[in-house]
């Protein structure tokens, strides 16, 4: 068993502007979502499947991806479908699995979020390496 280091002022200071650099990220996030038509967890479920592999891209993927129950994704998934930004596409081999596919309209919004929130990223890449190196 390792030995905990005491925590000193520095080290709550720093978490403190991790949690608070995190926030002012999702907060950005979240109003770029909202300005697109999107929930945050739309957005994210959005990234979530366009990250996934064409076999991993599930309900049950979403749901492991955005921390949710099951049910919850199903009715997000379903939201989405409404939207026409996701379909559900019944796999060749096994047709009691169903993977999610994004529209091309979705591909086009998603591809714009994505830009922005990498240029957020970039800006704060020096901010959490600070943080980081105070935190080691």
């Amino acid at each position: 068993m390792t030995q905990e280091k005491e925590l000193t002022d520095a080290d709550y200071r720093a978490l403190a502007a991790f949690r608070h650099a995190i926030r002012r990220f999702q907060s950005f996030s979240e109003g770029q979502a909202a300005q697109a038509g999107l929930t945050p967890q739309q957005h994210q479920a959005l990234l979530a499947i366009r990250a996934a592999t064409p076999e991993q891209a599930t309900v049950g993927y979403v749901a492991e991806r955005l921390i949710l129950k099951p049910h919850s994704a199903t009715g997000l998934v379903d939201r989405l479908v409404a939207l026409g930004l996701v379909v559900r596409e019944a796999a060749a081999a096994d047709r009691r699995r169903v993977y999610l596919r994004l529209t091309p309209g979705a591909y086009a919004m998603l591809a714009a979020l994505t830009a922005i929130h990498r240029e957020e990223v970039q800006k704060l890449r020096p901010v959490l390496l600070d943080i980081l190196g105070q935190l080691a």
